[in-house]
This record gives structure tokens, C-alpha cells and sequence, in this order.
């Protein structure tokens, strides 16, 4: 299967369904980080949204008033998306497409903007140069991504600790698509001045990340490789990796708050 259909099956399925059903939770959890996105973009602009996800960052930028359209892969957080735009009052616009390939109109949006979305791409470059064609002459491309896995000790912690207990946990690569693709500047560098962007730079961002200690069972057994994995386990397993993995979080729990720091970058760069 090409990578562009699994990457499609994932987040139609058991990923799409578990970031929906957390939306509270990654709402709160990801705010520092909207907000940032939202002020990097002026009243009035043309905006794309990619992978918009359940559309949080989407309407934060079309609140601020511009007109903003979120695309994402997955048929069902577009669907949570829109619901989110209606309950809001906010006239935001989403599209179901794969961003890296999908035909915009040339020349359409004045900023291209991002938060957790464009580390995914088979063929970043390709994907780039895409929104390149789809975004106007001197338009402003702003995007939030993660910094090195050895920065952010959180995201991994629910992995290495079930690793005994889910043998079949897919080892994280590198240097393909996935959470920590765009760690290195250097690449992030080369993949946008290859695709046609000019003056890509990147600035260190960390956000203080809470959320209510109570959803934190909640949160690992749901999302990332070890949620993923233990949707397809049964129950005496799923017991077996709580008890194990939830120990693991200690340093990261105080009191009735789990805390810790989304350590990212704030790529830009100028079409």
C-alpha cells in the first residue's frame, strides 16, 4: 500500500476517531500554540489551514477575521471541523483533500498556515511546492511542528514503557513522515527553498501544555502508536499497559495536573 493510502486509511479510521473523540482535551491542551498560529496572520488575508484536523486552529484565524479554509485527509474530524465552525458562528470553510497533491486554485491564499500538520507528506517537497502554487506571490507560510523527539520526553514515555507488553509497536523513523519529521532545521530548510518558498527560517517555541490529570488514562490509551496499537487488543492487555504505563508518567504529574513542555519551532518563510 502507498504511503499516501495508508496515511489516508489511519486518519479515516482509528486515528481521525480518536482525535475527534479527545477534541476537548487536545483543544485545551494546544492552546498556547493556536493562539500563536492565529496572530501570525492579519485580519482581512486569505488563509489555508493545513491539516486542519477537528479545525480549532481554523476558526481561531477566521475569528480574527480572516477568511480561512481547513483542509485535512480525514473525512471524519472535516466532519467535527465544520460542526465546530457552525457551533461557533464562525464562517470558516474545510475540504476534504490531501494538501500535499490537491489542485487549488493558483494564486489563491495569502498565507499558508499549520499547526501539527505538514509532517506527514510522502514527498514533502512535492507537497510543499503544491501550496507553493496554490498561495499568491509574497503570501506568508507559518507552521508549527515539533522540535527532536530528546526535547519532548512526554510523547514518548506511553511507548517505551508498553514497549514490552506490544512487541509489534512500530519503531518511530526519523527520516520519514511522522510526529518529529520536521525536527531538523536544516532539512525543513532545504525542503522549503526546493519547493519554491524564499527565506525559510526557524524560531524555538515552548508552550506550557496542562490538562486535568483524570484524562490522562484517557489520553495515552487513545492517541499516538500505543493508542493506536491497543485498539486492535483485547481487554486483559489494555489492563496490563495501564498499569504499566501509567506509573511511567510521574514526573509529569502534580497533583490534579498533568504538565509538561511542547518544545517546537515556528517555521516561516515567503512565497
Amino acid at each position: 500500500m502507498k504511503l499516501e493510502d495508508e496515511q489516508r486509511d489511519r486518519w479515516n479510521g482509528t486515528a481521525g476517531n480518536a482525535w475527534v473523540e479527545a477534541q476537548a482535551l487536545l483543544d485545551g491542551l494546544f492552546r498556547p500554540l493556536e493562539d500563536l498560529l492565529a496572530k501570525e496572520v492579519a485580519a482581512g488575508m486569505r488563509v489555508l489551514d493545513v491539516g486542519c484536523g477537528t479545525g480549532g486552529t481554523t476558526v481561531a484565524i477566521a475569528r480574527g477575521g480572516a477568511e480561512c479554509v481547513g483542509v485535512d485527509i480525514s473525512e471524519t474530524m472535516v466532519a467535527a471541523a465544520r460542526a465546530r465552525a457552525e457551533r461557533s458562528g464562525v464562517d470558516a470553510r474545510f475540504l476534504t483533500a490531501d494538501a500535499g497533491s490537491h489542485e487549488f486554485e493558483p494564486g489563491t491564499f495569502d498565507a499558508v498556515a499549520s499547526r501539527f500538520g505538514v509532517m506527514f507528506f510522502a514527498d514533502p517537497t512535492a507537497a510543499f511546492a503544491n501550496l507553493r502554487r496554490a498561495a499568491a506571490d509574497d503570501a506568508a507560510l507559518r507552521l508549527i511542528v515539533w522540535r527532536d523527539i530528546t526535547e519532548n520526553p512526554f510523547m514518548t514515555v506511553a511507548e517505551t514503557a508498553a514497549a514490552p507488553l506490544l512487541p509489534d509497536l512500530p519503531a518511530r523513523d526519523p527520516d520519514g513522515p511522522g510526529q518529529f519529521a520536521f525536527a531538523d532545521p536544516g532539512k525543513v530548510e532545504r525542503i522549503l527553498a526546493e519547493a519554491g518558498w524564499r527565506d525559510p527560517a526557524l524560531r524555538a517555541v515552548d508552550a506550557e501544555c496542562v490538562f486535568p490529570e483524570s484524562e490522562l488514562v484517557g489520553y495515552f490509551t487513545r492517541l499516538g502508536l500505543v493508542g493506536m496499537a491497543l485498539s486492535a487488543e483485547d481487554a486483559s492487555t489494555r489492563e496490563a499497559v495501564v498499569s504499566a504505563v501509567r506509573p511511567a508518567f510521574a514526573p509529569f504529574v502534580h497533583g490534579e495536573e498533568v504538565r509538561f513542555t511542547a518544545a517546537c519551532w515556528l517555521v516561516t518563510a515567503t512565497a
